[in-house]
């Protein structure tokens, strides 16, 4: 045994294990310590509340939940909730920033200047302040019979903003993009081999996708029109989709404040990029747009992905701001079903397990494609 210990790799191992098992014994002695003194206080423990109603109701769901919706329909809600202004906000945030990052890298003086200023005001005010401040702004707009319209399709007023909608169930809508995802998953598998048939593969995947979209329409529609216009009925719109302006002023205050920070990740990218090797480049004979296309930003992104997967993460916990404003996110759909049940340490693993969840799927992305173009051979 002594003579085994000598073997460093070994002893890394057995270092490994008994650090493991007193992190296991510990998590198991907290738990029974928690569920004992929970017992002995009359508190009910596991996850059966799950089936109980809950007698709330939200102001936006994507799942139509109502107050008779059980705690596990709303707490799906609530997810749902969160992925979609999270996902909505990090795509903005995203086409804001590199607009950003380019205007501060420009060699314009105006747009430079605009650039700064942008990134002086938004990122140096706190996340929580900007929300506050749209909310009001997105409040304070007209009511809905004096509603700002566009063409008679699209109404802005104090009740959020109402647009067209396809005439569609929810289900068929889900169940079309998972479709057109799949197919373009495997549009792109399809396009790497080279063969002469590869080629086709993309506009054979866009009418693939729009067959799918007619036949969602016939299957899951209204019966009625493929498209819903709003309009106003009483003292508020009926028909199209509606973004509640606790949507939209968490969606606008996570862009403006994620794409001021990105701009300066995406800045921070171009000015890695060596010079000598864009003096290669026009060495070589490339002009601007090759030198961009080939040299300058493909050099660019690889210094930026680390960056941008820490803010991605970031502005997806970010999310729970929304409980300032009302949107019902998944910290807020947790923490009213905490008042209103008692199951506290169930709920708080539920909310730590889903943004866990959501976390490693970012970081995991943002690494596989960072391992994706990393230059082989380096490090």
């Amino acid at each position: 045994m002594p003579g085994a210990l000598k073997n460093r790799k070994l002893r890394g191992w057995i270092i490994q294990a008994v650090v493991l098992l007193i992190c296991v014994g510990l998590t198991v002695s907290f738990v029974l310590i928690a569920r004992r003194n929970l017992l002995s206080q009359g508190i009910a423990t596991g996850f059966g509340f799950l089936e109980r109603t809950t007698g709330w109701p939200i102001n936006f769901s994507l799942t139509g939940v109502t107050a008779n919706s059980t705690y596990g329909q709303m707490l799906v809600a609530g997810l749902l909730n969160t992925l979609l202004v999270g996902g909505l906000a990090l795509t903005s945030a995203t086409v804001v920033g590199v607009v950003v990052g380019l205007m501060r890298t420009s060699r314009n003086l105006i747009l430079n200047v605009i650039g700064t200023v942008y990134v002086e005001i938004f990122r140096n005010v706190p996340l929580i302040l900007q929300a506050f401040f749209w909310y009001a702004v997105l409040t304070h707009l007209p009511l809905p019979r004096q509603a700002l319209s566009l063409g008679g399709a699209v109404f802005l007023s104090n009740r959020g903003l109402m647009l067209p909608s396809l005439g569609i169930d929810r289900l068929h809508l889900l169940l079309f993009l998972v479709a057109a995802a799949a197919i373009l998953v495997l549009a792109r598998r399809l396009r790497r081999r080279e063969t002469p048939a590869a080629r086709r593969v993309w506009p054979l995947a866009a009418l693939a996708i729009a067959g799918l979209l007619v036949v969602a329409l016939l299957s899951g529609g209204s019966g009625h029109s493929l498209v819903e216009l709003p309009h106003l009925q009483g003292l508020r719109f009926v028909g199209g989709m509606t973004l509640k302006p606790e949507f939209a002023a968490l969606w606008i205050a996570m862009t403006v404040f994620g794409g001021a920070y990105i701009g300066e990740i995406v800045r921070g990218g171009f000015l890695s990029v060596d010079k000598g090797q864009i003096e290669a480049a026009r060495a070589l004979g490339l002009d601007g747009f090759f030198i961009n296309r080939f040299v300058r930003i493909p050099l660019a992104v690889r210094a930026m992905l680390p960056a941008l997967a820490n803010q991605y993460v970031w502005l997806m916990k970010a999310t729970t701001l929304g409980i300032v404003i009302g949107y019902p996110d998944y910290f807020m759909v947790v923490s009213i079903s905490i008042n209103q049940s008692g199951q506290t340490i169930e709920l708080l693993a539920l909310l730590m397990g889903g943004f866990l969840l959501i976390n490693y799927a970012i970081g995991g992305a943002m690494n596989r494609l960072n391992n994706h173009l990393a230059i082989k051979g380096k490090g």
